[in-house]
């Protein structure tokens, strides 16, 4: 898995006080320089004022300035069972590789059972690993390797029908039915700071799947990057407590 920062608002958490301060200001914000937007916020300079204006805005459940900076994100590797749950958030924007008309007709199955092309979940490999609502729990060495020597078989197998279907002439887009919902797709994500955050509640969850957590968390570090005083906020105040902040 890869995720990238393609594009995003510049100076996000400037946009976000302007925003905020429109609010509660006579003057128009759009003829002041932003030392006058915050000139009556609380710190020794802008970067305490903004501080202080994001860190009130979230703990007092303010979340509608945090819909003006947006930035876009490209994955790469999912897979299809993760890109069905992250796709199913209202206030996303989304650009999926198509199976319609990218085909796998070049793909090695032998390398498939190498783990390309198909996402490889980690209870197919690791004998400790135990997901949710897993009937059972750790198991030995040689029960995990006939899981994993059955997972790749498989993935394989359906790989070498889904190019036989192809040679057979049926369409890319009919093909892919055989295909299991594991295989890698990249993708395309764009939304703001407070959806951003609602993601993050749900998906870096500890109860969320293991590959949309992976993914979430790293969407998570570039957007402390990006918009840091936000993020950070949100992760020592916000995190893991199932914020109220869907629209």
């Amino acid at each position: 898995m890869e995720v990238q920062l393609l594009e995003a608002t510049e100076n996000p958490e400037e946009v976000i006080c302007k925003g905020a301060r429109n609010d509660y200001s006579e003057p128009f914000v759009g003829d002041q320089t932003f030392e006058e937007t915050m000139a009556t916020v609380d710190g020794d300079d802008l970067e305490e004022k903004k501080e202080t204006l994001i860190g009130h805005l979230l703990s007092h459940g303010h979340y509608g300035p945090f819909e003006h900076a947006n930035a876009v994100f490209a994955v790469k590797g999912i897979s299809r069972s993760c890109m069905a749950q992250i796709t199913r958030h209202r206030h996303v924007s989304f650009d999926v590789q198509s199976m319609r008309y990218v085909s796998f007709d070049e793909v090695d199955p032998a390398d498939v059972r190498e783990g390309e092309m198909v996402v490889t979940p980690p209870s197919a490999t690791d004998p400790d690993w135990v997901g949710r609502n897993q009937q059972t729990g750790q198991v030995d060495e040689e029960t995990v390797a006939e899981r994993e020597e059955l997972f790749r078989e498989s993935v394989a197998r359906s790989v070498e029908e889904y190019q036989r279907l192809l040679d057979l002439g049926m369409p890319p887009e009919d093909a892919r039915f055989v295909l299991p919902i594991g295989t890698e797709v990249n993708m395309v994500m764009s939304m703001n700071a407070r959806m951003l955050m609602h993601v993050a509640d749900m998906r870096a969850a500890a109860d969320a799947q293991w590959e949309i957590r992976e993914m979430t968390e790293r969407v998570l570090d570039l957007a402390a990057e990006w918009c840091p005083i936000t993020f950070e906020y949100y992760d020592e105040h916000m995190r893991n407590r199932k914020n109220r902040l869907a629209p």
